[in-house]
């Protein structure tokens, strides 16, 4: 067998592109990231090819097996979020106010005002790139305009196409600059605003969010439309279940954990008795 022929640094680079497509359905979409010529070396390949299962088919069967887990997660979170809002007056902390105020603000310009659309890009494409650099990869290229962007990167996985999706980039930010703000002035008075700047973050992700999602973005295609949408929704769940632990005053991580319990076991105890009606 003859050894593979090395690749040239440009044929490389064009291999592991990782690209967001501009706005515009139309736009051509990602494909599997390679060229004719990638996809195998003539003296290399097998006298016979053994039967590969397509990628999209087992994240589409694991995305099936996710649901329960999705559905008993989103009924802990309204249990959780509607327990501390009831019984011990969630409602009325000031965190939650001007959360929703900023969440409010920003909702009102994104549909009465012009849509900071650039911003927007720039921030999906720097998600791309710190999640290629958490996973270990280069990027060696960062482009970014109103109506699409790039990055060039070695490292490629569905975290890294699909953290724009559920990583609040803007609000991280938000978060870092506070704890920074925090090492050389008493910012305690003024927690307030860092809620009214996260309302209008988070609202800024979550808007964007679903307004891009039925744009038909290559983000989501690659692995599978539905396997990147429950992705997707867990991950949002998660830190939404999150901001509600570390800001709710009387609830607690062991608290989310004992409802999730119970709700997989009211869950589960309702499979096994249609199962048997099924008998």
């Amino acid at each position: 067998m003859k050894p593979r022929p090395r690749r040239s640094k440009k044929e490389e680079q064009r291999r592991l592109r990782v690209e967001t497509p501009s706005l515009f359905a139309d736009d051509p979409a990602f494909g599997d990231g390679l060229d004719a010529s990638d996809a195998f070396y003539p003296d290399a390949r097998p006298e016979k090819e053994p039967l590969v299962v397509p990628q999209r088919w087992v994240n589409a069967a694991i995305a099936l097996f996710l649901l329960p887990p999705a559905w008993i997660w989103t009924q802990t979170f309204f249990t959780l979020f509607s327990h501390q809002t009831v019984h011990h007056a969630f409602w009325a902390t000031e965190e939650l106010w001007f959360f929703s105020l900023g969440t409010l603000l920003w909702l009102i310009a994104f549909f009465g005002l012009p849509r900071p659309v650039t911003l927007y890009v720039f921030g999906h494409e720097l998600t791309h790139a710190i999640w290629s650099w958490l996973m270990g990869g280069r990027v060696s290229e960062f482009k970014f305009s109103e109506k699409g962007g790039y990055i060039l990167t070695n490292k490629h996985n569905f975290w890294i196409s699909l953290a724009p999706y559920f990583y609040p980039v803007y609000s991280v930010a938000v978060i870092i600059l506070y704890g920074i703000a925090s090492l050389f002035w008493d910012v305690a008075p003024h927690t307030r605003w860092l809620f009214l700047a996260l309302g209008v973050t988070w609202a800024f992700h979550i808007s964007f969010t679903v307004w891009m999602i039925p744009k038909g973005q290559s983000d989501l295609t690659h692995h599978g439309t539905f396997f990147s949408l429950v992705i997707i929704y867990l991950m949002n769940l998660a830190l939404l279940s999150a901001l509600v632990i570390l800001t709710a005053p009387n609830a607690t991580f062991v608290d989310f954990c004992r409802e999730f319990y119970r709700n997989t076991s009211h869950f589960t105890g309702q499979v096994m008795e249609l199962l048997r009606a099924l008998r």
